[in-house]
Order: structure tokens, then sequence, then C-alpha cells
């Protein structure tokens, strides 16, 4: 495969990810919980860097999901201390990031952890980094990340696809059921923060919120079906990836960037054309009534 194609396939693995993941962000009011990892699991890679004092590997994983876990169990903790949730979320988001910034100014000292590289990524570089695969030859160890962790989004998607349904319309109903809320909660968002870890180094915070967020919103107005709803906001993101990147070649501008615009340009015309919720529908349905009564 080619450069452009390498780029594009590592970005759409993002976009079907996050398009699958965000469903159930959205459907748990939980949206803005993905700029709240995505940004804290800065703290884990940076943590892990001072423990280990190497910049690849498992350790960054790890630290990165054990970020993830730290963010959302005190955003847990404070929403039951009676605050509001989104306000959990902006206290705990900024104090942890502003940590991590703090961290990397004063002790990570010339390693390559910067926080423009954690905003906006750098996709471009993703063909360089390879490993050799038998009957594939030289496959850029991102992508290979991202299908693997696509795989595992699959496995729980379709293993626990009826808890994770109920849990997500209704928690009190799965618990009268004797199901795991909590479990099923943790569980949920370890695979927001492996995808959102997995997404990182490539594509930085901004793209993966974008792809976590918008895919989804646009799914949602066109479908209130959850399958469809799923199939629809993977679908998005891969469209996403693939119109962004030819939008920053046509601009000259960052790839990442450009596809984090492509969200909102889908989300824009599913706002206009979708046949229930759109703009359009909403405006026909009361000129059609209109002719009705006459």
């Amino acid at each position: 495969m080619y450069y452009t194609a390498w780029i594009i396939l590592t970005a759409s693995l993002v976009g079907l990810s996050c398009g699958l993941i965000g469903v159930f962000l959205i459907l748990r009011k939980m949206a803005m919980m993905s700029d709240a990892i995505s940004h804290t699991v800065l703290l884990g890679i940076v943590v892990a860097f001072m423990m280990t004092r190497v910049v690849t590997g498992p350790h960054m994983l790890i630290g990165a999901i054990l970020a993830g876990l730290l963010t959302t169990f005190l955003v847990q903790w404070l929403h039951s201390l009676d605050i509001e949730l989104h306000a959990s979320m902006g206290i705990v988001f900024t104090t942890l990031f502003a940590l991590a910034v703090i961290l990397i100014s004063t002790s990570v000292g010339n390693a390559h952890l910067d926080v423009k590289h954690a905003l906006m990524g750098e996709i471009t570089f993703v063909p360089f980094d390879t490993y050799s695969l038998p009957f594939l030859g030289q496959v850029p160890k991102t992508t290979v990340m991202l299908f693997i962790v696509l795989l595992i989004v699959l496995f729980f998607i379709f293993a626990l696809y009826k808890e994770w349904k109920i849990t997500s319309f209704d928690p009190a109903l799965a618990a009268s059921l004797g199901l795991p809320v909590v479990f099923l909660h943790y569980l949920f968002m370890s695979l927001v923060s492996i995808t959102t870890v997995a997404s990182f180094d490539a594509v930085g915070a901004i793209m993966v919120v974008a792809m976590l967020i918008t895919p989804a919103a646009a799914a949602y107005l066109w479908t209130e079906k959850l399958s469809i709803m799923l199939l629809l906001s993977a679908s998005f993101g891969v469209i996403s990836s693939i119109v962004g990147y030819y939008i920053a070649f046509w601009l000259d501008t960052s790839i990442s960037g450009s596809m984090a615009f492509a969200t909102g340009l889908v989300f824009i015309f599913s706002f206009v054309f979708s046949p229930k919720h759109g703009l359009l529908s909403k405006w026909i349905k009361p000129a059609s009534t209109t002719s009705t009564n006459y």
C-alpha cells in the first residue's frame, strides 16, 4: 500500500472504533466524558514515562488506561456528592490535564512529549514506523494497534450488546434485572480509554473527541434503532476520515484538524437532511399539514 492509503486506513480505523463507542456515550448522556478522558490520559502517559524513561511500550498504554479509569472514578465520586455531572467532568478534566502539562514542563525534560503533539497528533508520520508482518510486509505500528483495538471494541459490543443497550437506556431497569451496572460502566469506560489512547499518538485529542461525539450525534438524527445507529456512526467516521484527508490535501493544512472539521460537515448535512429530525423535514411537514387543512 502507498503512503496516502496508510493514512486514510489508519484514520478510518479511528473513525470506526470511535464511532461505535461514541453511540453509547451519546445514549448515556456522557458525550463530554470523551473530552475529559482524551485529555487526562496525557497524565497517565507522562507518569508512565517518568517511571520508565521510555517513550514507547505497553506501559504507556497501561498508564493511559489507568488515567482514564481514574478520571471516570473521580467524576462519578464528585457526582455522588451532588455536584452536577458536567461540572464534575470539567473539574476533573482541567485539574488532571493541567497537572500533566506541569509535569511535562518541569519533569520530562527533552523527551518527545509536548502539549501540541498531544492535541493535534501527527498522522503524517504513521506510515514510517512499521512492523514487518508475514504476507503483509511493512505495516505501520499504529495501524496494527488500531486494528486490534477495533477487534476488541467489536468483541465487547457483540458479547454485551443486550446488557449495554439496557444500561444505556434504563440503568434502573438493568439494576432491577440483576445486571452488574457498575462493572459494565467501568468496563465501558475502559474501552473508551483504550480507544482514546490507541488514537492519541496518531491523530491527537481534538480528532479523538470529534470522532467520539460527532458521528454518533449525526447518526442519532437519522434513526432511533441502536443497531442502525451503530452502523451509521461507524460509516460517518470513515467518511469523515476520507473527506477530511482530501480537504487537508486541497488546502495544504492539518490532516487531523481537517478530519475533525469533516465530522462537523457530516453533522450539518444530517441536521439539514435527516428524515425525522432534519430542518427540511420540519419545514415540509407544517407545509403539508397546512395544505391538508385547506
